[in-house]
């Protein structure tokens, strides 16, 4: 199965040249695509503002108009882990003026919620572009013992423990869940929060003694010495934080779990529309100013092309489904 950093190289190669030949592709669009757009696009947010899938949005719609000649605007329908705004675009016109903005929420829930998901990806949305995409982590508050993964396991048996998540079926959720419940065989007591900002304060406040987040949550509070965190699920140590080891090194080669967020549109968009919006996504991701802004956040940039995307989230939604399956969860 492909993981995504072995995407990343891909598409980063492809950026390189695809890079170089984007006016001539623009060129050869379809004139529909070449008017496209005429009227203000609306970028739907699935998540409250604030997150790192809001952040990602508002920074591709800073860039996207100059690109497009065109006004973009966010607009934030969060609710039910992302399914409210999947479900929004689902029903939107296919004409690439709404488009949806979302995480890997989106190839989570349509097992853990089934048909309560209110979308199918393969039947209402067409991939557009991976945009950027964090590891999960796990975090401890600060006057927890547990200095390594190895000791907050052993900790796990002998106290009765929690940790916070950014809520139920999330990627950081069933990480751990995969980890503690799964792996270990402890029983750490799950406590949701409505979203990484939420969970990642709980354990710096000590709410919860262990977090479970993306990147992003807990980055700023791990450099000001709140939290400290154990282990990172990407497939190799992240640049900032070189001394963090993955989980693939601390003996659990099976966790390699990433929180992305992707473009989507309705399905039945015109594909010279979707390859439009998808070059000019890539433009901003490959930019410098782009790259600061994204860097600051805590999150990797990604792109690619349209079928790079297509074929990675046809892989994430079998894997993301099969971890659903065996850590057993559900939404209550």
């Amino acid at each position: 199965m492909l993981m995504l950093q072995k995407n990343i190289k891909k598409y980063k190669k492809s950026i390189k040249i695809g890079l170089g030949l984007m006016v001539l592709a623009v060129m050869v669009l379809p004139a529909a695509a070449q008017q496209y757009p005429d009227k203000p696009i609306r970028l739907v947010v699935a998540f409250a503002p604030g997150g790192p899938v809001d952040t990602t949005a508002r920074i591709l719609a800073s860039q996207l108009g100059d690109i497009l000649k065109q006004s973009v605007f966010v607009e934030n329908k969060a609710g039910a882990g992302g399914n409210i705004g999947a479900q929004y675009v689902a029903n939107a016109q296919p004409d690439g003026y709404t488009v949806l903005v979302t995480s890997a929420a989106y190839a989570v829930n349509p097992t853990l919620y089934g048909t309560s998901s209110g979308y199918s990806p393969e039947k209402n949305f067409t991939p557009v572009v991976i945009a950027t995409t964090q590891p999960n982590l796990i975090s401890v508050n600060e006057q927890v013992p547990a200095k390594t993964i190895a000791e907050l396991k052993d900790l796990a048996f002998k106290e009765k423990l929690s940790y916070s998540s950014p809520g139920a079926g999330t990627t950081p959720h069933l990480t751990c869940e995969n980890l503690f419940r799964v792996i270990w065989k402890a029983n750490v007591t799950h406590i949701p929060y409505k979203g990484a900002g939420p969970a990642s304060l709980a354990v710096v406040g000590g709410e919860t003694p262990i977090g479970c987040t993306a990147v992003a949550g807990v980055y700023q509070f791990s450099k000001q010495g709140k939290v400290r965190i154990l282990g990172v699920s990407s497939e190799k140590r992240l640049a900032n934080l070189p001394d963090v080891p993955t989980l693939a090194e601390l003996g659990y080669p099976q966790i390699k779990d990433y929180t992305w967020t992707g473009i989507f549109l309705p399905i039945k968009t015109p594909e010279a529309v979707v390859q439009k919006l998808n070059l000019a996504i890539n433009q901003i991701l490959a930019s410098p100013d782009a790259k600061e802004k994204f860097d600051q956040a805590g999150l990797m940039t990604v792109g690619g092309t349209q079928k790079q995307t297509a074929e990675y989230v046809a892989e994430e939604l079998k894997r993301w489904s099969q971890i659903v399956k065996d850590t057993g969860t559900k939404i209550e």
